[in-house]
C-alpha cells in the first residue's frame, strides 16, 4: 500500500515537473528568480524528448508499483499518462520531437515577450532621466 502511494506521489511530481517545464515561464513573469530553476527544467525536458531518453522518474515509479504488488507498464510517463489523453495511439519518435519543440517554442515565446518588456522598461527609464 505504501509503495503504491509512493508511486502515485512520483506520478504527481512527474506531472508537476512537466507542467512547470511547459508553462513555468509564466511564473517568471511574476517571480524573476524562478528563471534559474525553470530554464534548466526546460532544457532537461526538451533534451529528454529530443534524445528519446527516459526520465529517471519513470523507472522509479514502475519499480515502486511492482514492489507494491502492482504491475509496471510499457513505455514512459508521457506515453503512459499524457499521450492517451492527447494522442490515443501512443508515443512515437516523431511525437516526442513535436512535444520537445512545443516545450521550447512556448518558453521561447514567453521569455521573448518578457525580455521585450524588460528592454522597453529600461528604455522608458532612460527617457525619464
Amino acid at each position: 500500500m505504501l509503495l503504491r502511494a509512493l508511486a502515485d506521489l512520483v506520478v504527481i511530481a512527474h506531472l508537476a515537473f512537466v507542467v512547470f517545464a511547459v508553462g513555468g515561464a509564466l511564473l517568471v513573469l511574476r517571480w524573476r528568480r524562478v528563471m534559474w530553476v525553470h530554464v534548466p527544467a526546460v532544457i532537461w525536458a526538451a533534451l529528454i524528448e529530443y534524445a528519446g531518453w527516459v526520465c529517471p522518474l519513470t523507472p522509479l515509479e514502475k519499480w515502486l508499483r511492482v514492489q507494491g504488488g502492482g504491475s509496471g507498464y510499457y513505455g514512459g510517463f508521457v506515453g503512459h499518462y499524457i499521450l492517451p489523453i492527447l494522442y490515443p495511439r501512443g508515443l512515437t519518435r516523431e511525437v516526442q520531437i513535436v512535444l520537445g519543440t512545443v516545450v521550447v517554442l512556448i518558453n521561447v515565446g514567453i521569455y521573448g515577450w518578457l525580455i521585450g518588456c524588460m528592454v522597453r522598461g529600461r528604455s522608458r527609464q532612460g527617457d525619464r532621466v
